[in-house]
């Protein structure tokens, strides 16, 4: 067994929002804001798994406000939940203007990696405990929101066996 200690369970990366994060509307993009959470996810998976992580999900994403050019973004990427091989992370997304800083959150979701070795087999992860009513309520969401993913995939394969008979 590895001798991989897991890194703190959370990461923040932050940094400005720049002209060519932009869309047609004169707002931070939502494809690099999704960019942003992945690149969170990841970082905070493989450093708590310590092996390359892939995405296999990303759900519940909601976006609250729009980010501006200009602000500072701050992207908070926490394990709220481990699998055998999966680690479920809850990312949160602020903007604040430099010159108040004045902060608020702009997006939420989950997302979920699983760790793989060099062969892309997966891998057990060190497993993660809830210590405070936060956590534990976190948890509780992430598990919950893993049962909903698996009735939804039966659900499509019920639909994809109908149309094929």
């Amino acid at each position: 067994m590895d001798s991989h200690c897991p890194a703190s369970r959370s990461i923040t990366l932050r940094f400005l929002a720049e002209p060519t994060d932009v869309n047609f509307g004169g707002k931070v993009h939502g494809g690099a804001v999704m960019k942003w959470i992945d690149q969170a996810g990841y970082a905070c998976a493989v450093g708590w798994s310590g092996y390359y992580c892939v995405t296999v999900y990303i759900g519940g994403i909601r976006f609250y406000k729009p980010i501006y050019i200009g602000q500072i973004v701050e992207v908070i990427a926490s394990v709220v939940h481990t699998g055998k091989s999966s680690v479920h992370i809850a990312v949160d997304v602020t903007a604040s203007e430099p010159k108040t800083g004045v902060r608020k959150k702009t997006t939420r979701c989950l997302i979920v990696f699983v760790a793989v070795d060099g062969a892309g087999d997966t891998v057990r992860v060190p497993s993660w405990e809830p210590v405070s009513e936060d956590d534990i309520r976190l948890q509780e969401y992430a598990i919950r929101m893993a049962e909903l993913r698996t009735q939804q995939e039966h659900k499509l394969l019920e639909i994809d066996h109908k149309m094929v008979q």
